[in-house]
């Protein structure tokens, strides 16, 4: 897991032949006023989608962890409560893998993720997020999906 701001999103490049056109997406595009749904950076190897929605308490949400993409979420505007695990063996008490999720009931660590700051989940980061910080307000948010295998 990494969490930082775009200012030092080239440090992260080589993660991944498609994060530096990831991170690029997001450095070049008025994030601000971009219009909710997906947008494609490189087909289904790479592509964003933009999202808005009003964070809970951590007891409505619950972890996930994916299979076939590592995801960049940056926030917009706003800001929310993220609960992170590394995964070990916790068991998942749903999975669809064409899909790509899985989901878990397990204890996380809490951290804030703040306006202009993004994250970076591989597949082995369980993660909730979603969570309020001190009650319910709306985000927006980006969520970047690199394939694995691309």
């Amino acid at each position: 897991m990494v969490i930082d701001t775009l200012e030092n999103c080239d440090t992260y490049g080589s993660l991944h032949k498609h994060m530096a056109a990831a991170f690029q997406f997001l450095k070049e595009k008025d994030l601000k006023t971009l219009a909710e749904g997906t947008y494609e950076i490189d087909g289904k190897d790479c592509f964003a989608i933009v999202m808005s929605y009003t964070t809970k308490p951590k007891t409505e949400g619950f972890s996930e962890s994916h299979y076939k993409y590592i995801d960049i979420q940056y926030i917009i505007s706003g800001a929310e409560k993220i609960g992170t695990a590394i995964l070990k063996n916790q068991q998942p008490f749903e999975v669809n893998k064409e899909k790509d999720y899985a989901f878990y009931t397990c204890k996380t660590e809490d951290f804030i993720l703040n306006e202009g700051s993004f994250t970076v989940f591989f597949s082995q980061d369980i993660h909730q997020t979603g969570i309020e910080i001190d009650e319910p307000k709306t985000i927006k948010k980006v969520v970047v999906k690199l394939k694995i295998k691309a």
